[in-house]
């Protein structure tokens, strides 16, 4: 019952959580002896005795009476207005069957008769009942998953609660691709609040309620942002409305484009950056080519794959990017592997939220098995296990986190520390932990190699935008 006093929300859809503004450390009983929250009455055991003719395999019954210490007008909205509430548990050890059952006490001075409130009522016994079923069948339960363990849920929840609130309705509204646009809209907003309250505690002179839209990122030491295989762009503009200068690139146009293509300019490239040039748009069709596996196409194969139609033709991204840039992979698929190397060589953070297996040839392949033999073995553990290893190959100390939202792919990994030496490929005795282009290609080749990565790659040119 404490639990659901601190977490209403396990029985409210309505409520991310409750803020616990004061707890009393203990209440008074009658003899002045302190106890935690409460007080219990204790009776003495009944002896049991075996009488004549009569069965001693008889339902055994619990009660448990809860009588909150507040009046009806002092009772939260989510909670019952009754005066007390009783679990009643009952065994029948010949059938080996029990039942459980929720009993409320109303209080005397406050009319429920009302159809409004008997089943306001009984739908909170239901949820009650479904709750207390749930945890009583969960004696053995080990949890896999933990949340929260980056960012703490009150920060992530106020974060989101924000951006949702202004501009979830608008986004829903004017949503121009065929997907479904909750699933995305509130799928980015959530993994924007994240992103917002992560980098808030990466960059220590940074604040992020003192940037606006205007301020150009000026509010602190965040050096920028790129998402890799934007899609439909929404993350990369929400961003952009929070004043958070970066862009995305992918190899398909999207319809969204045209309406998410404002916000902060990209932050140029050292060495291409001029006063004079216009802002590159924040939204840009290329198509990203390592510089360092460029060799392996023939020049012939180069003109083949940027010459995708007669009235388009994709730019090659190199895939570095300035130093300290923020690198994102949101269900970037094809490019989910190469995340950690691309960030390795460029010495950026990331995040990559993985989605479809994809190896390093750009061919769909079933990873091999979790290394940790307690995970599950679902193609999408194999495939996070996967990308962590190529990650830690590269020599990141990899974070995870399980994001809260609506996605069953909800799984981020996180590079923003080097292992130094703990490189587990040879780097060349450097022992700085940094990576080069050898080291790079050292780690694609112990993971299959680019082979067929040409034949991948025009096949994706010529089709159709996927559903991201």
């Amino acid at each position: 019952m404490m639990n659901l006093v601190l977490n209403p929300n396990l029985n409210s859809t309505w409520l991310f959580r409750a803020d616990v503004l004061y707890d009393s450390d203990s209440v008074k009983d009658d003899d002045g002896e302190g106890n935690q929250n409460g007080h219990a009455d204790s009776t003495p055991t009944i002896i049991t005795h075996d009488v004549h003719g009569m069965n001693r395999y008889r339902t055994l019954s619990s009660l448990i009476i809860y009588f909150p210490h507040a009046s009806h007008q002092d009772i939260p909205y989510y909670h019952p207005k009754v005066r007390g509430i009783a679990h009643l548990h009952q065994w029948n050890p010949s059938t080996q069957t029990g039942t459980i059952s929720i009993h409320f006490l109303p209080f005397p001075d406050l009319g429920q008769d009302t159809p409004e409130e008997a089943l306001k009522l009984s739908r909170t016994a239901y949820h009650l009942l479904e709750t207390i079923n749930k945890h009583g069948h969960a004696q053995n339960y080990v949890k896999r998953v933990h949340h929260d363990v980056v960012v703490p849920r009150r920060r992530f929840q106020d974060r989101y609660a924000l951006l949702k609130s202004k501009y979830a309705r608008s986004l829903v509204e004017t949503w121009a691709e065929k997907t479904d646009p909750t699933k995305h809209v509130f799928e980015d907003l959530g993994i924007a609040a994240f992103l917002i309250e992560l980098w808030a505690g990466m960059y220590p002179s940074f604040d992020p309620d003192s940037i606006t839209p205007t301020s150009g990122g000026q509010g602190g030491e965040f050096p920028g942002f790129v998402d890799m295989a934007c899609g439909n762009g929404l993350l990369v503009y929400i961003l952009n409305q929070e004043g958070f200068p970066g862009w995305g690139f992918d190899v398909r146009r999207r319809k969204s484009w045209a309406q998410y293509s404002v916000g902060p300019p990209p932050p140029p490239s050292p060495s291409s950056a001029r006063a004079s040039a216009p802002s590159p748009p924040p939204l840009q069709e290329r198509l990203l080519l390592p510089d360092f596996i460029l060799s392996s196409f023939s020049p012939d194969q180069q003109q083949q794959i940027l010459s995708a139609g007669p009235d388009r033709a994709l730019s090659l991204h190199g895939g570095s990017f300035p130093k300290g840039t923020f690198i994102i992979s949101n269900h970037g698929d094809e490019l989910t592997p190469w995340t950690p190397i691309l960030a390795g060589l460029s010495q950026c953070p990331f995040i990559v939220i993985p989605c479809c297996s994809h190896n390093f040839a750009g061919e769909r392949f079933r990873a091999p098995p979790p290394r940790d033999k307690s995970k599950p073995k679902s193609a999408y553990a194999s495939l996070v296990d996967w990308v962590a290893h190529v990650a830690e190959d590269c020599g990141w100390d990899v974070e995870t986190e399980m994001l809260r939202i609506p996605s069953t792919r909800n799984t981020c990994m996180l590079g923003r520390r080097r292992g130094g030496t703990a490189c587990r490929v040879e780097n060349n005795g450097s022992g700085n932990g940094e990576m080069d282009e050898a080291m790079a290609m050292a780690v694609v080749e112990k993971y299959g190699g680019v082979k067929g990565y040409f034949e991948a790659v025009s096949k994706l040119v010529k089709s159709e935008a996927r559903g991201h």
